[in-house]
């Protein structure tokens, strides 16, 4: 039997959100002992989410009153710039301090997000034996199982009676958190099984463990990526799994813990990468730095527009003859976004899951055809009517209503092919997949609805 290691730190939470509100207010009132008295009752996700809501100098007012103990714990509950600019003011001794209480797994995040030459220095200022561990864990991609992995693992011997075990455990006087289940390995270490603390607890003592473990959990492979640990975690309700490296022997183990870390950061990186955002981004970051990172989103946009800009002036003929177009066109682009927008979300979801595959990709898309065939039969119907009632503009309607069809229809096979172009690629598509998308309905859309009118009117 054996623990690499074992380091719990357990802090209550006692403090509810209303208690963050009233700690921006008393910060906003520099009464530091008022502030200490709230920040002593909050856990450290808590002061956390304060730190990154308030501005830079306030801030920095209340990183001086956290408690040296939970330095560490806070810092892993910060976005990745709020981090770095609490640590670019700390010296060395202090985050090797600040990182004594974390576990493995949190440590090589950290560590993985300061700059080179800090981590470095924090590196040698570290233990011999902790500093093994922590390369262990840095071996791996950030991503994968054994990025997320924990090293405080308790293993046991099949060999043994569950009465040994049991002895064992209160020799101990304690276990890691999220500890469910005990994993079974044989004298090299190698994983054999694991055994749920209820069937230790219910079976007999005299019982040997290799008679009681259950061999149903397949131990992850230390480079599985991180969203198929993730999505195993959702699947089979797990707590903990095992990590085994190429030739089978137990690593460590993956807690829930550290996969809802995982769910929330993919969601986060759906939803502001649509907007070409960082999802690590600092609410507070300064004007000038912010400005930087989104000038080069809205250049890329701007491009789309002039694209769609140059588009248009191919049929000023047309436009100058028919006034009523200019009134019109914009509709078909419009719907063709919308109805792209819909169809894309479905597929990113879809491939974050794992649903899609060449086996069901020309289903997929049959359908989303269908569906944007149906929809546009009947938005151009409708369209077409309300032109020809409002404007008394029957063919004018009409191409208004052939264009509705043909735009979502494209609009639903882009929302479809995008995606899966670009994860070829290697380009996140909920990063790029809807600016392309709208690049290719608006240029769609203004062809057909113009080019139509040009040839009938």
């Amino acid at each position: 039997m054996n623990n690499p290691e074992n380091t719990e730190v357990n802090h209550p939470r006692g403090a509810q959100v209303g208690e963050r509100d009233e700690l921006t207010a008393i910060i906003g009132r520099g009464s530091n002992e008022a502030v200490t008295r709230v920040i002593q009752a909050m856990h450290p996700a808590e002061i956390g989410d304060a730190l990154e809501a308030l501005p830079p100098v306030r801030r920095r007012l209340l990183w001086d009153l956290v408690d040296v103990e939970i330095e560490g714990e806070v810092l892993m509950e910060v976005c990745e710039d709020v981090r770095e600019s609490l640590v670019e003011d700390m010296e060395i001794d202090e985050l090797v301090a600040a990182t004594e209480q974390l576990d493995t797994d949190d440590l090589a995040d950290f560590v993985q997000s300061l700059p080179e030459q800090l981590t470095d220095e924090l590196l040698a200022g570290m233990g011999r034996a902790d500093r093994a561990r922590l390369e262990q864990v840095m071996s791996f991609p950030e991503d994968s199982a054994g990025g997320l992995m924990n090293l405080d693992t308790i293993t046991v011997r099949g060999d043994v009676t569950l009465d040994t075990v049991l002895r064992y455990l209160r020799f101990r006087a304690d276990m890691p958190r999220h500890t469910d289940r005990l994993w079974v390995t044989d004298r090299y270490g190698l994983y054999q099984g694991e055994l749920p603390l209820r069937r230790l607890l219910t079976n007999r003592g005299d019982a040997l463990v290799s008679d009681t473990l259950k061999q149903e959990l397949e131990p992850f492979d230390a480079l599985t990526p991180a969203n198929e640990v993730a999505r195993a975690f959702e699947d089979y309700d797990l707590v903990s799994a095992p990590v085994v490296d190429s030739d089978g022997r137990l690593i460590g183990r993956v807690t829930i813990d550290d996969v809802v870390d995982v769910i929330r950061e993919e969601a986060e990186q759906s939803v502001m990468s649509m907007a070409g955002l960082n999802p690590e981004a600092d609410t507070f970051a300064p004007v000038l730095k912010s400005t930087r990172k989104r000038a080069l989103w809205l250049g890329v946009n701007l491009l789309t527009a002039l694209l769609a800009s140059w588009v248009i002036s191919q049929f000023d003929a047309t436009l100058e003859r028919v006034v009523l177009l200019a009134v019109l066109m914009s509709v078909v682009p419009s719907m063709g976004g919308i109805a792209g927008s819909q169809t894309l979300t479905l597929v990113i979801r879809a491939q974050a899951l794992g649903q899609i595959t060449r086996d069901n990709a020309q289903d997929l898309m049959m359908r989303e055809l269908a569906i944007g065939a149906l929809n546009g039969l009947l938005w151009a119907g409708i369209v077409s009517l309300l032109v020809w009632l409002w404007f008394g503009e029957a063919t004018i309607g009409l191409i208004l209503g052939v264009a509705l069809v043909v735009n979502l229809c494209t609009a639903a096979y882009a929302g479809l092919a995008l995606p899966q172009l670009m994860k070829r690629l290697g380009i996140d598509p909920a990063l790029a997949g809807g600016v392309a998308l709208t690049t290719v309905t608006d240029v769609v859309g203004l062809v057909t609805f113009l080019g139509l009118a040009s040839w009938l009117l």
